[in-house]
This record gives C-alpha cells, sequence and structure tokens, in this order.
C-alpha cells in the first residue's frame, strides 16, 4: 500500500512540470500587447452570399475566441458544410494563425508559456499524424524526463514510464518505476496520502452528476484535512504541484478537478504521464499554422485577427434565440456580421464574462450570466537568453517552496535542450550565446505591478541558481516578460454549475461553448482539467451540437472524436464496488462529501 502512495504523490509533483503548459493556451485568448506581428485579415462581407454550385444562401458561423477549442469547432464546421457556409473566426490577437511569429522588441521568437503533449492526446494526435500529414518526429520531442526543485535542492524527477521494459497494470507500473525517486519527503508523510485514493476512485468513478457537485463544492484543501494528509505533504508538496498544475492553492481549487486531473495525469495507465514538447518554434507555428492552412485553402475559412467581440444581439422577431449580429471592433472601426446561423464561444472565463458583459440580451440569459460571472487567474510569462550554456539534469522543472516567488507557481524549460540543433532559431537569426530558459509564473497577482527588469533579476539571482548552482555564473544577454491578466480559467470551488455548458442554454438553442472549461454532459471526454486536449474535443464536440441545431452541410458526416483509453479493469472493478457500498449505505455514504 505504501508503494501506491509514494506513486500517487510522485506523479501528482510531476504533474506541475508540464500540466501548467500544456493548458496555458489550451483554450484562452491571450492579449500579447507590444508582440511584433501582422494581421492576415481577409475582410468579411456582411451580405447573403450564395454557394458556387446552387442558388442557396450560405449559411453563416462565426467562431469566437482562436484557442485549440475555437480552431477545433472551424475544422468540425469547414469539414461538415464544405462549400455550403461561410465559417468566420475571431480572435483579438493579431494573427491567430500562427504564420506570423510573435517577436520581442528585439526581434527573437517568444510565447505565452511552453506547453506539453501527453501521451493520451487521441485527437491532437489524430489531427497531426492523420489530417494535417505531418511527421511526429519533426513536430515533437521525445518524450522527456521532468525535475522539482525546492531551496533545499532536487526533491524528485519523474522517469518516462513508456521506457519501461515491462508495461503494468496501474498503479504496480508507476510503484516499480519511481520507488527511488523521492529524495525528501519523509516517508510519514507521504503514506499518510493513503485516503486520497479512495476519494479518487469515489470520484472519478461516480456516474452520479450529483456526486460530482458534492466534490466540486468543497476546496481541494478541505478534501485533504478531511482524509488527514499531512501538513508538511501538503504545504512542501501538493500546493506548490498544485500551482502550476492548475494554478491556485489547494484551498482556492475544487476538489471534483483535482481529482479529475490526478487520476487523467497520474493514475490511469502506467505511461498516462508521459509528456513531449514542441521540437521547432512554437505550438503555434508547428500545429496552428498547418491547420489554419489547411482549412484557409481547402475549405475558404476566414479568419479575422485583431478583433474583439463588443456585443451580441439576439433576433427580436420569433424570439426563437437566434443570433441576429455580431459587433466587434477592428483597427478601431466598428464592425458587424449578420445573417448568422450558429456560434461557438470559445473563450476563457475572462472572456467570456467581457462578451456576455457587453451583450444584454446574452446578460439576460441566466446560464450566460453565471458562466460571466466566473474569474481567471494571472500568469507571467518570461524568457531568457544567456551567454553561457547550462546544463541541468532535465528539461522541464519546477519551482517549489520558494519565497521569492510570492504566493506563485514557477516553471522553468531549457528551451536549447528541447529544441536541440534549433539555437538559432531561438535566437532570432543571431548566433547562438547560450542557453534560452523559458521561465513562467502562475496566480501571479503579487508579480503584476513588478517591473520587467526586476522578474528577471528575481529569476536569475534568486530561484535559477537555487534550483541549478551552474546558472550563478550565467549572464542575461536578452530576456522578455510578458503579463496576461486573468488569462486562465479557474476552477474555484462551486463553479461547476456555473461553466458554461457545451449544449450553451435552450433558450439559445444556436449559442455553443467550447474550451477546456466547459461541462459536456452525456459527451463527456477523458481528458480533464485545463488540457489542450480537453479543449479541443469540446470544439470539435461543440461544433457536433451546432450541426444538429442548423442542419444541411454539404461535406463530410461530423466523425464524433476518439476516446482516451479504457479504464483499466483494477479502476474499473473497484468504482464498482464502491458505489454498491455506497448505495448499500444511502445517506451515510460519503460523509466527507457536502450535499
Amino acid at each position: 500500500m505504501l508503494h501506491l502512495i509514494f506513486t500517487f504523490l510522485l506523479l501528482l509533483s510531476f504533474l506541475s512540470c508540464t500540466l501548467s503548459f500544456s493548458i496555458f493556451k489550451g483554450q484562452t485568448t491571450l492579449n500579447r500587447a507590444g508582440l511584433a506581428s501582422t494581421s492576415r485579415s481577409t475582410g468579411i462581407s456582411t451580405t447573403t452570399t450564395t454557394s458556387l454550385y446552387s442558388n442557396t444562401p450560405l449559411k453563416t458561423f462565426v467562431v469566437v475566441g482562436g484557442g485549440w477549442g475555437g480552431w477545433g469547432a472551424c475544422q468540425r464546421l469547414c469539414e461538415v458544410y464544405n462549400d455550403s457556409a461561410k465559417i468566420i473566426l475571431l480572435d483579438s490577437l493579431p494573427d491567430p494563425t500562427g504564420a506570423t511569429p510573435y517577436l520581442s522588441q528585439t526581434g527573437k521568437p517568444v510565447e505565452a508559456g511552453t506547453r506539453g503533449f501527453w501521451k493520451d492526446y487521441p485527437n491532437i494526435n489524430f489531427l497531426v499524424e492523420q489530417t494535417l500529414k505531418l511527421s511526429p518526429d519533426s513536430v515533437w520531442t521525445d518524450f522527456t524526463n521532468s525535475s522539482f526543485y525546492s531551496p533545499d535542492g532536487l526533491e524528485a524527477t519523474a522517469p518516462v514510464f513508456s521506457n519501461a521494459r515491462l508495461q503494468l497494470p496501474s498503479p504496480l507500473g508507476q510503484v516499480l518505476a519511481t520507488f527511488p525517486l523521492f529524495e525528501r519527503l519523509p516517508l510519514s508523510d507521504r503514506a499518510s496520502m493513503a485516503g486520497l485514493l479512495l476519494a479518487t476512485v469515489d470520484c472519478i468513478g461516480s456516474d452520479d452528476e450529483g456526486v460530482k457537485m458534492g466534490y466540486d463544492k468543497m476546496n481541494a484543501h478541505d478534501l485533504f484535512v478531511k482524509f488527514k494528509l499531512s501538513k508538511r505533504l501538503v504545504q512542501d508538496f501538493i500546493t506548490p504541484t498544485l500551482l502550476v498544475g492548475l494554478f491556485k492553492p489547494p484551498e482556492e481549487l475544487s476538489a471534483l478537478v483535482v481529482m479529475e486531473l490526478l487520476y487523467y495525469y497520474a493514475l490511469a495507465h502506467q505511461d498516462s504521464f508521459d509528456v513531449r514538447w514542441i521540437k521547432n518554434g512554437t505550438v503555434a507555428s508547428s500545429i496552428i499554422a498547418p491547420m489554419a492552412k489547411y482549412l484557409e485553402e481547402n475549405y475558404g475559412l476566414e479568419v479575422k485577427g485583431g478583433c474583439r467581440v463588443t456585443s451580441v444581439n439576439l433576433k427580436k422577431d420569433g424570439g426563437d434565440g437566434s443570433v441576429d449580429t455580431i459587433s466587434y471592433t477592428e483597427k478601431g472601426k466598428e464592425e458587424t456580421i449578420s445573417n448568422i446561423d450558429g456560434v461557438v464561444f470559445a473563450l476563457g472565463n475572462n472572456g467570456l464574462k467581457n462578451v456576455v458583459n457587453g451583450s444584454p440580451d446574452l446578460a439576460a440569459v441566466p446560464s450566460f450570466a453565471a458562466a460571466a460571472s466566473l474569474n481567471g487567474i494571472d500568469v507571467i510569462s518570461t524568457r531568457i537568453w544567456m551567454d553561457k550554456t547550462v546544463k541541468t539534469r532535465t528539461p522541464a522543472n519546477v519551482f517549489a517552496k520558494f519565497k521569492q516567488l510570492r504566493g506563485a507557481g514557477g516553471t522553468f524549460f531549457m528551451l536549447d535542450q528541447l529544441q536541440e540543433g534549433g539555437e538559432e532559431d531561438l535566437w532570432g537569426g543571431e548566433t547562438p550565446q547560450g542557453s534560452v530558459v523559458a521561465c513562467d509564473f502562475y496566480n501571479s497577482g503579487a508579480f503584476m505591478g513588478v517591473e520587467d527588469e526586476e522578474i528577471i533579476r528575481v529569476l536569475m539571482e534568486d530561484l535559477l541558481p537555487a534550483a541549478v548552482p551552474e546558472f550563478a555564473g550565467a549572464k542575461v544577454v536578452d530576456s522578455w516578460v510578458g503579463k496576461y491578466a486573468g488569462a486562465v480559467s479557474w476552477f474555484s470551488p462551486g463553479s461547476y454549475s456555473k461553466r458554461p455548458s457545451m449544449f450553451g442554454d435552450e433558450g439559445v438553442p444556436r449559442v455553443k461553448f467550447a474550451g477546456d472549461v466547459v461541462r459536456m454532459g452525456e459527451r463527456e471526454h477523458g481528458a480533464k482539467g485545463l488540457c489542450q486536449e480537453r479543449a479541443y474535443v469540446a470544439g470539435l464536440q461543440a461544433a457536433d451540437e451546432i450541426v444538429k441545431e442548423v442542419g444541411g452541410g454539404g461535406g463530410k458526416k461530423a466523425e464524433g472524436v476518439l476516446q482516451v483509453r479504457e479504464d483499466e479493469v483494477q479502476f474499473t472493478l473497484g468504482s464498482q464496488i464502491n458505489n454498491r457500498v455506497n448505495k448499500f449505505l444511502g445517506p451515510f455514504a460519503r460523509p466527507w462529501v457536502r450535499s
């Protein structure tokens, strides 16, 4: 039993190294102020047009938000309607297609967060390999190890589980791979994790929506206390882990989402935690740009960058909840799209708040107003170019327990290691001088007013050398800091019922929602938390729901989505036993869950 506990905790810790980056642009549209980029806007006619092959007026669909959710919705609508519809993507980024690189003021490439791709990303894998016909080896690195550092030094290192000679049932396989890898946390503290295993089986294995709602009403810290996790375990390990996994400390996170996340990334299968990274450039340049080109050239997708939606108006006549017009600003001018057949909002909490608050018709819909009440989390991304090459144990790393973090979570990635051979590109065409490090702060409100130079100083003098002493001899050649207020969705306690439903509202049937924050109901997917796969799947499925409402389509039939691997036998059996016991206990079941 202790071995199982050790595995669970180690995987939890290294969730931080990678999860945080997989979700940073998983859904939310970020405002990259100050980045050198241009718009590829093609212009939109607001008059009704007709199909090339008939006199039937073209249907018009608008997708708002250019994250994974937005692109997934565009792809499905384009493929289903082919030439019988006009598909328009609106996004606030100057060029959401990824074709124009985002550059620092000195001309070097930058990105809002480094994002990983996990083993169980079947739909994104299919997109890259089958739809876009890209070679996986040219897009992604090999699966890599990650390290976790505190002021005391190295805490643990995560292995690549798929490299194990023998793949064993979960969690036995994780146990054998990770047993020797804890460096400091006493066994007695790790053992206190035992009770949380029951909570994971109970929460994830139940099909009862009421059970999930009960867990959601609790914050994760309360759950830890009820299951008697040690104070040191929570303070030293779990809290910093969640700060870079879900971007908030446990007392500010829904217990439901924490349990979902731990299972999906840590316990489902021996190699579920294996993660790889973009091999050259960025997610935008390596995947989104080819995807945008595919949709623009084959289906005529119209991408409008630098556009911020200001209001959405519903049709007054008929009262069927259809969208009449969408107004947005472009280059300081107010523009309008009319004759709209369907809309997909693929926005994070803050973006949706802004749209709903500016649209009295939407604000009058209780479910939309509830979704607009959710808040976002501040994030800061940095990039540092150094005068020497620093060798680290692993390319992906996490800061934990450093007081200099001011309550934030922190990570650092050695880009020159991840993108070996592409160092000249990392330096914007200049002769490479040393390492290029991407460092990020999550839940970074205490840093938002701090000068950029001071943030870089904290990293170079206080954080990086404390983790890896070799950084002490390196000097900064160039640096960049990007601040994104409220950029990432926050899974706060009690937020589940307020999160937008992928199906929208029955009173507004032609508006759907996509992104990692949406509730998918009966079409729930195995990908959990703030992750690229979940956002992309939600986009595909939200488009499916629009197709059901509108009908028609001159292209191929919607093909649904690929599911993650099925639960292993031991988890399924444990869930069945747990559900039967709770059914027998009736009102005395789950005393730790709020009704």
